[in-house]
């Protein structure tokens, strides 16, 4: 039975409607704005966005189920394009030895770092793990996000790289959209120390084309950095994800300036993610490119670092820019797209209305379902959140702050913010 839902009178409405194609420039900034708007949902795909007045006397609008946004912002659900969603335990460990002052690299060569993660996901249960992921993936929804990406990479032998796609797999749709790529080039697994030219010819010559065959990542991703891969290896595997079909992705001048952005250029990857090292050649090489710069500011906070993504560069320069959370163990554990709207404002200038562009549409042109998802135009999924604001640019302003009331999928409200209590009240 068909069902048709009124979200009636916010304050603001941002539609992000606009070209089929990533936002740049002055374009970035164009939220498709509706002051004392409404949104007619019908069998959960968006029927109409406009002003209350004209969309309250559409015939459809008479007997629909009303959800009052009164006051709120309505906006496109968050896409977060960039997430390590399985890895196990919190690597709390790791987090002391920084705080002590260890970097990264120190804790890796100490033992910390990703391998911990790769015996934790090797040791655990496809079953607790899909009970540890769904319970991250229920915190990411309540801070906004409907659609999310999500790597494996913390397995890194056959059962349990299959084990982690397949947790993801189970969680697609369960209850929002999660889209898997495989990072099988994250770092050298400990049965391959110091060969990783071997092991990239095992992950070219058998993993890329079995996890093509039973169709369990849309993308490749890899880690080109010091104590990772360097461009020969990034290369051979990249190539050969491409000429089986997968789409690409390039971790690229995290820690170090590696030469990651240029090649991720060079093979058309549809994302180039992190560039806290960018120089001025790799912001041109993007802006002139239709690889989607995704940033991830969360990482340099938690790590304490003060060189952030140069994002005010690369915007002025054209350049299509993401911006998604990086949720992982060791650099960036956060599920919260509006701290990182936040970050991106206040750490690496960005407005608030390119902030929103870039965690909706262009995150959304970045996981690859732009077709449906990052905007409230007709057609696309009723994906979309109320806050508990009346303007956008209190989601920044308000750093820590959730502000998310009310997020719905499809038409479907997957949480409502719950009411404070007082003492007077009872």
């Amino acid at each position: 039975m068909s069902e048709t839902i009124l979200v009636r009178g916010a304050r603001q409405l941002l539609t992000l409607r606009g070209p089929s194609a990533p936002r740049r420039g002055a374009a970035l900034r164009d939220l498709g704005l509706i002051q004392e708007g409404s949104l007619l949902i019908r069998d959960g795909l968006v029927a109409a966005a406009g002003t209350t007045r004209r969309i309250e006397n559409l015939a459809a609008a008479r007997a629909a189920t009303e959800i009052d946004a009164t006051g709120r912002v309505v906006m496109p659900g968050f896409v977060d394009s960039h997430t390590h969603l399985i890895f196990g335990p919190p690597r709390l460990d790791d987090y002391e030895r920084r705080l002590a002052g260890q970097d990264y690299h120190q804790i890796a060569a100490a033992g910390g770092g990703i391998l911990v993660s790769v015996k934790a996901v090797r040791g655990t249960s496809s079953r607790t793990l899909l009970r540890q992921t769904r319970l991250s993936l229920h915190r990411l929804i309540r801070h906004g996000a409907t659609t999310v990406e999500a790597k494996s990479g913390y397995g890194l032998d056959e059962p349990a790289e299959l084990k982690t796609l397949r947790v993801l797999a189970a969680l697609d749709g369960c209850p929002i959209d999660v889209v898997s790529t495989y990072l099988g080039a994250h770092v050298v697994p400990p049965e391959f120390a110091g060969r990783p030219e071997e092991y990239i010819g095992w992950v070219c010559s058998y993993m890329l084309p079995l996890i093509r065959r039973r169709r369990l990542a849309r993308f490749v991703d890899i880690y080109i950095e010091r104590g990772a891969f360097g461009l020969d290896d990034a290369r051979r595997y990249l190539e050969t994800a491409r000429s089986l079909g997968f789409g690409l992705k390039v971790h690229a001048e995290q820690f170090s300036h590696s030469g990651g952005t240029r090649l991720a250029m060079e093979l058309g990857a549809v994302s180039v993610d992190h560039l806290e090292q960018a120089g001025a050649e790799d912001i041109t090489l993007v802006a002139q490119s239709s690889t989607i710069a995704t940033l991830l500011p969360g990482s340099v906070f938690h790590l304490g670092l003060d060189r952030y993504p140069p994002a005010r560069a690369l915007i002025d320069h054209g350049a299509a820019v993401a911006l998604a959370t990086d949720f992982n163990p060791g650099t960036s554990p956060t599920c919260s797209m509006p701290m990182v709207l936040a970050l991106a404002c206040n750490q690496m200038r960005m407005t608030p209305a390119e902030a929103v562009s870039a965690s909706t549409i262009n995150g959304a042109y970045a996981a690859g379902v732009a077709d449906r998802a990052g905007s409230l135009e007709p057609g696309k999924q009723a994906d979309l959140l109320l806050l508990d604001v009346s303007d956008y640019r209190e989601i920044p302003y308000y750093f820590g702050v959730n502000p998310v009331a009310v997020t719905m999928k499809k038409g479907r409200i997957l949480y409502r913010q719950g009411e404070v209590t007082c003492p007077e009240d009872l």
